[in-house]
């Protein structure tokens, strides 16, 4: 069981950045390839980046490539998501997502079993 909580959201102008933080709780959670997900208002959630349990291979959403970064330090049970040049649409809830595997995490929210609360980023143009 993984237990997941983000932090780290908040307003930013557009061209800003945020870091955003996910705790994890559980022995097991450096085994895990950890992800963030994003929803939108009236929009379904999205995944937007993951990274494997060794830290090694990450997977980024097209939207959001080059523009953010995801990190992990295992010996703090955390994940990270750096979000640079953010825009407008770059608006939503973000959750921190986890599944199980190790190397990378479904690309569907519909698979994921083990999800944070979210964390709110607003971006103002």
């Amino acid at each position: 069981q993984v237990q997941l909580v983000e932090s780290g959201g908040g307003l930013v102008q557009a061209g800003g950045s945020l870091r955003l933080s996910c705790a994890a709780s559980g022995r097991t959670f450096s085994r895990y390839a950890m992800g963030w997900f994003r929803q939108a208002p009236g929009k379904e959630r999205e995944f937007v980046a993951c990274i494997s349990w060794s830290g090694g291979p990450t997977y980024y959403a097209d939207s959001v490539k080059g523009r953010f970064a995801i990190s992990r330090d295992n010996a703090k049970n955390t994940v990270y998501l750096q979000m640079n040049s953010l825009k407008p649409e770059d608006t939503a809830v973000y959750y921190c997502a986890a599944d199980g595997a190790p190397v990378r995490i479904a690309t569907t929210a519909g698979a994921i079993p083990y999800w944070g609360k979210g964390t709110l980023v607003t971006v103002s143009s």
